[in-house]
């Protein structure tokens, strides 16, 4: 299935990630957006509306858990899937990330088939 142009926002706080993720990302024929912290991120999900977040855990001012809750939480945007990214990868983090809604975790570093793979998982 072809992503019609599927909008994905990706947070993240490492500049370099962010750029090899979304040239990867347009690459395959994805719109992407870019917050390098929480709160921008959480403003960009309510006011962007993608269609799928790609979420970092360790973000200045607001955390990737909270942002996700926030979202999660939310009529508005609950539907929007939201893939957590993190180095950290102890079954207590993950369980944390279903606590608050994640609908997939991905650990760094990362195989970029694998992101792509999660990412039409759940665009379908």
């Amino acid at each position: 299935m072809k992503n019609d142009n599927a909008k994905i926002l990706v947070i993240d706080d490492e500049p370099d990630l962010v750029e090899m993720v979304t040239l990867r990302l347009e690459v395959n024929g994805y719109q992407v957006i870019s917050a390098y912290d929480g709160q921008e991120g959480l403003a960009k999900a309510r006011n962007e509306n993608p269609d799928l977040i790609i979420l970092d855990l360790m973000l200045p001012k607001i955390d990737g858990y909270k942002v996700c809750r926030l979202l999660k939480f939310d009529e508005k945007y609950k539907k929007i899937p939201i893939i957590l990214f993190t180095a950290r990868a102890q079954e207590s983090d993950i369980k944390v990330g279903e606590d608050v809604g994640a609908d997939s975790y991905l650990t760094k570093p990362f195989e970029p088939d694998v992101l792509l793979v999660k990412v039409a998982q759940l665009l379908k």
